[in-house]
């Protein structure tokens, strides 16, 4: 009972700092217009002296302060903004990428405490040595050399004492809030507040449990096991726990020390290929992908190999995923709009209320501005910025880990014109779009997607009678209710019929398909060009129908 009082003083609290810090930058009517001004007035200690000016300081500006006042959680819900231009303004998304995750370190006696406790020993029995002053600090936590009882050179990374139970905290008040801008702040729900909290809850609870970044790790280690050029840190898992990250130490140069590598006679324009083709390897091959490739990411060891550094912040792309990425490249190249809004739609970025029609007329404008133009001479991150710039004006949403794949893209790119001035990152995703696309079309592939569609139709058939036994039972007991919102009754049976021939024709089609995927893969006679002539002929037959389907649909609506 009393530990609830004490969490409820602890909260109220904490709200009490978050209106003081909103009044003192000029946002405290936000504070009225969702419903807090009754805290306010228990808590309110504000100094009207102390009030930043409103006229002279620009609102993102003072939004920024206000994150770096209000702390870690903040500053690091400022940083995920800043990755999504399409829910904020591009001067406020700007704004929030200045914030640094800077903090003092913490006292070394904590380090001690913290080891102990996760893993079960103390820092002599076991390490041989270990720095007590940090080698770079952050809101999370801190960094220290040490060496290990069988000599490795590894760095520990500490979180800082109490953290989590202040992120929890920060993380329950941002809900409310959230709810309360959805409830009182109607034109907000466009941007949906709950949803980013939900995202950023699990952002920054996978951020405060070490393991899942060792995880992450030992992941990209596995992905480019092959690859001489890329050197992933090992992960010490007996010297690991959820506040203790104990990591292999490697020494390096910072890729954003460009006169240093000069002056080890490193190739600068080959460090930009290896880093730009190892993301595309990471979106293309592997579906997880390093999200933040800055320069402080990345070291260039003596003989040129490149490491990659913290894995915090990384994106899964599922199949589905990267394939409307893929058709959404191909629609961009080729111009179709339409076919962008559809895969918006598909994604759920968008609903069938929003205005598609002038959408489509902004994508189109867009797309002629960079038709036809040489790769060369076109910069994707202005580009990327462009379009979604669009996007938001039409109130479109990026889900989160296609807005980690633009950034992370942004950022490899940026990183790749400081290390070569000619780097263009739009001349790397080509033939990688290219290859993807090329398999996606292989026989084979289709077999294989084409034999997992036609499962799901059987399955779905499978059920069907006792599915439509049950709702026969409701019928017949009086407990079915069917309301049809259209009159036209009629029409509406006949496209039915009309929907089930296609499908029908379809799956005809589609066996026809396999079938002769399945021929050309054996030694049948006769052959045609080295190939069994009768899987030519039924791939070729079912070419002509899918064709018939296609233009009577076209043309009539009908087969």
């Amino acid at each position: 009972m009393i530990r609830k009082r004490l969490h409820r003083y602890s909260m109220l609290k904490r709200y009490g700092q978050i209106i003081e810090v909103l009044q003192k930058y000029g946002f405290g009517y936000i504070v009225d217009k969702i419903g807090l001004g009754s805290i306010r007035d228990l808590t309110y200690k504000f100094k009207n002296k102390d009030q930043v000016n409103r006229l002279s300081t620009p609102g993102s500006v003072r939004a920024r302060k206000i994150l770096e006042e209000l702390g870690p959680t903040y500053i690091k819900l400022g940083q995920l903004l800043s990755m999504r231009h399409d829910l904020i303004p591009l001067e406020y998304a700007n704004e929030f990428a200045k914030l640094q995750d800077d903090a003092p370190s913490f006292e070394f006696e904590e380090v001690e405490l913290i080891i102990r406790e996760e893993l079960g020993h103390s820092i002599e029995e076991l390490f041989d040595h270990f720095d007590r002053k940090p080698l770079a600090c952050a809101s999370i936590g801190q960094v220290h050399r040490a060496k290990i009882k069988n000599g490795d050179e590894v760095v520990v990374k500490v979180q800082r004492p109490g953290i989590k139970e202040v992120i929890e905290s920060d993380l329950d008040i941002m809900y409310s809030i959230a709810r309360l801008i959805e409830e009182h702040i109607p034109e907000a729900r466009l941007y949906r507040p709950i949803e980013i909290v939900d995202e950023f809850s699990r952002s920054m609870l996978e951020e405060i449990d070490y393991t899942q970044e060792g995880w992450n790790t030992d992941r990209f280690a596995y992905n480019f096991r092959n690859n001489k050029q890329i050197r992933i840190p090992k992960v010490y898992w007996d010297y690991t726990n959820k506040r203790v990250l104990t990591l292999e130490y490697i020494e390096g140069i910072k890729a954003s020390h460009a006169d240093l590598l000069d002056q080890q006679g490193l190739d600068r324009s080959k460090i930009a290929l290896v880093v730009g083709e190892a993301f595309m390897q990471q979106v293309f091959n592997d579906g997880f992908f390093h999200a933040d490739l800055h320069p402080g990411n990345i070291l260039i060891m003596k003989d040129g190999t490149v490491v990659f550094l913290d894995f915090g912040m990384t994106g899964h792309l599922s199949s589905e995923m990267c394939d409307l990425f893929l058709d959404g490249l191909t629609a961009l190249v080729n111009g179709d709009s339409s076919l962008l809004v559809e895969l918006s739609r598909d994604m759920g970025c968008i609903d069938y209320h929003a205005d598609t029609r002038s959408l489509k007329v902004d994508i189109e404008y867009f797309l002629s501005k960079y038709y036809g133009r040489a790769q060369k001479n076109l910069d994707a991150s202005v580009i990327i910025e462009e379009f979604i710039s669009i996007l938001r004006e039409h109130q479109v949403i990026i889900p989160h880990n296609i807005a980690l794949l633009v950034r992370g893209m942004v950022v490899v790119e940026g990183f790749g014109l400081i290390i070569n001035p000619n780097f263009n990152i739009t001349e790397l995703i080509e033939p990688y779009a290219k290859k993807e696309i090329k398999e996606r079309y292989h026989p084979q592939n289709l077999a294989r997607r084409t034999y997992s569609n036609i499962s799901s139709w059987s399955r779905l058939f499978q059920k069907a009678p006792t599915k439509i036994s049950h709702i026969l039972d409701h019928a017949e007991n009086g407990y079915l209710r069917i309301k049809f919102e259209s009159e036209e009754g009629s029409r509406l049976i006949s496209e039915i019929n009309v929907a089930s021939n296609r499908l029908s024709f379809s799956m005809i089609i589609s066996a026809m398909i396999i079938a002769s995927s399945m021929v050309i893969q054996t030694d049948m006679k006769p052959f045609l060009w080295g190939v069994p002539f009768l899987g030519i002929f039924s791939f070729f037959l079912a070419s002509l129908f899918g064709l018939w389907l296609v233009f009577n649909i076209f043309r009539t609506g009908r087969i």
